[in-house]
């Protein structure tokens, strides 16, 4: 699968290695508005295709990109330490505009991936800016928020995070929601597999899983500079789901369908992901907190929206 990366810093650089090393693409193209940036990059990764099997990867302009199935937005800027990913908005909702249009014109058949920050309102910009169907318009969104909450919970009980099933929803930010009331281990909830594995969740294990996941991003920040690791990992895994046609359930952000919950703002919720994109969209049963923290986390996501001067 020809995959299209528009940005080649560090989040999009390490997408494209990320992609290669697991097999996520056969070809990748690179783009960016400094192309020796973007060609050395290339060249770097293309090093390492003997170690993982085999890839094309080379740079490119926006013409490279046709017959690309999946072309990811990691262009823009990055966030600073203590900015938070909503004060991004504005200037990546400029680069959004510019950059769209262009994208889709090489390449009207791709699904447009979205990784820049705010990933949730700049996945609403694109979506208007490229006039595709919202399936195909789809924001990482909390998909590593989820990985994390998963490792986290794997971690305190000491079993395999592929045992288990915890979604975090709503924006990539601050206003996330872990949905505590529907996790599960082995088939069992959570509270009940605790017990059974002599391992309870006490309000403090919560709060402290609850503040790991919620502040990961700022502390890496702090600490590096920036995040890119687990969001090319999580990006990795979004592009096997549609080229494998998996129908893979997966926390991304998108616009809803018409009258759906939610439906007039791009936020997080698990959805089957496939050759075509978002197939279908689910909801989980949710406590009556975990509801009033989602409708909060729209608001502020609808708001933010709204604040962008219209184009």
């Amino acid at each position: 699968m020809q995959v299209g990366i528009v940005g080649a810093g560090m989040v999009g650089a390490t997408t494209a290695f990320a992609a290669v090393l697991l097999r996520a693409a056969s070809e990748v193209v690179l783009v960016d508005i400094d192309r020796a940036k973007a060609e050395a990059h290339a060249d770097d990764i293309f090093h390492a295709v003997p170690f993982a099997g085999h890839a094309r990867v080379r740079a490119g302009d926006f013409a490279d990109l046709a017959g690309a199935r999946a072309v990811v937005l990691a262009c823009g800027v990055s966030q600073q330490p203590g900015e938070t990913r909503l004060q991004l908005l504005g200037r990546n909702a400029a680069v959004f505009r510019e950059v769209v249009p262009g994208v889709v014109r090489a390449a009207p058949g791709a699904i447009l991936i979205v990784v820049s920050n705010p990933v949730d309102v700049l996945t609403c910009v694109a979506l208007e800016a490229s006039g595709l169907p919202a399936g195909r318009v789809i924001g990482s969104g909390t998909t590593l928020d989820t990985a994390r909450f998963r490792a986290l919970l794997a971690d305190h009980l000491r079993v395999a995070p592929q045992s288990v099933h915890a979604y975090v929803v709503g924006e990539h930010g601050d206003s996330e929601v872990l949905l505590w009331s529907s996790a599960a281990v082995g088939g069992l909830p959570l509270d009940a597999a605790a017990a059974n594995l002599g391992r309870p969740l006490t309000r403090e294990d919560r709060q402290r899983i609850d503040d790991a996941v919620r502040r990961a991003a700022y502390r890496i920040i702090a600490g590096k500079g920036a995040t890119y690791y687990g969001v090319a990992g999580a990006v990795a895994r979004l592009l096997r789901a549609i080229r494998d046609d998996e129908r893979a359930v997966l926390t991304v952000s998108a616009v809803g369908r018409p009258g759906a919950s939610y439906g007039d703002v791009a936020l997080s919720l698990p959805r089957v992901v496939g050759a075509g994109g978002i197939e279908a969209e689910l909801l989980p049963p949710l406590a009556d907190d975990e509801a009033d923290a989602l409708a909060r986390s729209a608001g502020i996501l609808r708001d933010a929206l709204r604040s962008l001067p219209r184009p």
